[in-house]
């Protein structure tokens, strides 16, 4: 069977920092519960159905988050990881616990964002400034984040592939010198530790740029065309799109009924591609009118999507038949498979079902 890796964010808890930058209290729920719609039929806000607005905080959140992972077939979650730097991290608090508590007994991996974060991040105006810069300090730097990972390296529920740690650098071409150097040390690192190495993968905008992230000593990259999905619908589609937004201003959107198509190519086959599953999108609760919104998901329409996925991954190694799930709780994105108040657990089931009928076809 397929191999479900599903994006995990860990800003569901309040932080002092948050609490600074945006008001006491302030996490990601605190977007997606104020979003309002943007024009007829727009679906805001998206309101959280069998899970609540949880804390995650508390370990009976983060356990039932696993359960229902684990009953739909995700094989595990890959927690978004920030380090910025000379010992600078956010929000680690949830995974810090997952590793020390043992618990939820549920596979995990880390991928590092390693990106600045800026202050239109969550402002529907639109205003930007960097409020935490992404520095590469160098080795030292490097040495220090890796031990301070090395106990979830160590943990039996690490994910690997083909017997190696799988970690994802979320912007590979951000510093390429440094990431090059990160690698290796990284890799040095995990001999020197009793480890079989990293299996290091890499974001790919549209499939862009991939012999030079695999030449920095990547593994694989995961493909993402979300954004840049209209770029490759028909031109007459484009035209159309960009002089009704011109003339009404309105948001950017698109039919998911015509993005899915393009999610995803043959490219992925690739033994060094890995392909990305998108349920749904609409990033309007971070950005107001700024935002980029796909209309019209379904659970059907997600199925396919999901079946094209899994037919294109099928004739790679069992090892390597992995597909990233964006994402499992990116609420603030419109992007998460965790049951809500309109589809409940309809997503998750299409993926269930998705993932059994394929392999009755390999049986």
């Amino acid at each position: 069977m397929a191999r479900i890796i599903a994006f995990y964010l860990p800003q569901f808890h309040p932080v002092p920092e948050n609490d600074k930058w945006w008001g006491k209290g302030f996490s990601e729920w605190t977007a997606v519960a104020k979003a309002k719609p943007l024009f007829k039929g727009h679906q805001q806000p998206n309101i959280p159905a069998d899970l609540g607005f949880y804390d995650l905080r508390l370990p009976e959140s983060r356990i039932a988050q696993a359960e229902l992972a684990r009953k739909f077939g995700i094989e595990g979650f890959c927690y978004w990881h920030y380090w910025f730097g000379n010992g600078k991290q956010l929000l680690e608090r949830p995974f810090n616990e997952v590793v020390l508590s043992g618990e939820p007994d549920f596979p995990f991996s880390l991928g590092w964002a390693n990106t600045s974060w800026e202050k239109n991040l969550w402002d529907s105006k639109g205003n930007s400034s960097t409020i935490v810069e992404q520095l590469y300090p160098g080795i030292h730097d490097y040495k220090a984040h890796f031990y301070s990972l090395l106990p979830a390296f160590k943990d039996r529920r690490y994910i690997k592939v083909n017997d190696k740690l799988f970690f994802i650098i979320y912007k590979p071409l951000n510093n390429k010198t440094e990431i090059r150097s990160f690698i290796k040390t990284w890799q040095e690192l995990a001999n020197e530790n009793g480890l079989n190495g990293f299996y290091f993968v890499g974001l790919a905008l549209m499939g862009k740029n991939k012999e030079e992230i695999l030449d920095l000593g990547f593994d694989a990259v995961y493909n993402d065309s979300l954004t840049g999905v209209h770029s490759q619908l028909p031109l007459t589609h484009k035209i159309f799109l960009f002089l009704k937004m011109k003339a009404i201003k309105e948001v950017r959107r698109f039919k998911y009924e015509d993005a899915w198509k393009y999610f995803t190519s043959e490219e992925d086959a690739s033994i060094t591609s890995i392909p990305t599953i998108i349920p749904r999108w609409d990033h309007s609760p971070r950005s107001g009118s700024k935002g980029f919104i796909l209309t019209g998901s379904t659970p059907e329409l997600f199925k396919k999507h999901v079946k094209k996925v899994l037919r294109i991954i099928k004739e790679k190694p069992p090892e390597n038949q992995i597909a990233i799930l964006k994402s499992w709780n990116e609420w603030g994105e419109g992007n998460y498979i965790e049951p809500d108040l309109k589809y409940g657990t309809q997503y998750l089931e299409v993926l269930s079902e998705s993932l059994k009928e394929e392999s009755k076809k390999s049986n």
